[in-house]
C-alpha cells in the first residue's frame, strides 16, 4: 500500500465515522468533533489526491475542508421551515 493509499484510507475513514455517528445521533452536525473529523478527513483525502495528481478531487476536498473549517466560527441554523413548525 502506498503513502497516498494509506492517507486516503484514513481520511475516508474519518469522514465516514463522522457521517455514521451523525446518522446514529451520537454527534450533531454542529458538534466540534463532527466538524473536526470533516476537516481532518477532507485534508487527508485532498493531500492523497494531490499525491496521485488527481486535481479535481484536490479541489473538491479543499472546498470541503474550507467549508467545514468556516463552520467552526459561523453557526448557521440547519433547521427547515417544516421542523420549526413541528417544534412550536
Amino acid at each position: 500500500m502506498s503513502q497516498s493509499d494509506i492517507l486516503g484510507s484514513i481520511g475516508v475513514s474519518l469522514l465516514l465515522i463522522g457521517f455514521l455517528l451523525n446518522l446514529r445521533g451520537v454527534l450533531t452536525s454542529n458538534s466540534k468533533i463532527y466538524v473536526t473529523l470533516n476537516i481532518i478527513g477532507a485534508i487527508l483525502c485532498g493531500y492523497s489526491a494531490y499525491l496521485i495528481k488527481f486535481y479535481p478531487f484536490v479541489i473538491l476536498e479543499g472546498v470541503w475542508a474550507i467549508a467545514a473549517f468556516s463552520s467552526l466560527f459561523k453557526r448557521v441554523p440547519r433547521g427547515t421551515l417544516h421542523s420549526e413548525i413541528i417544534n412550536e
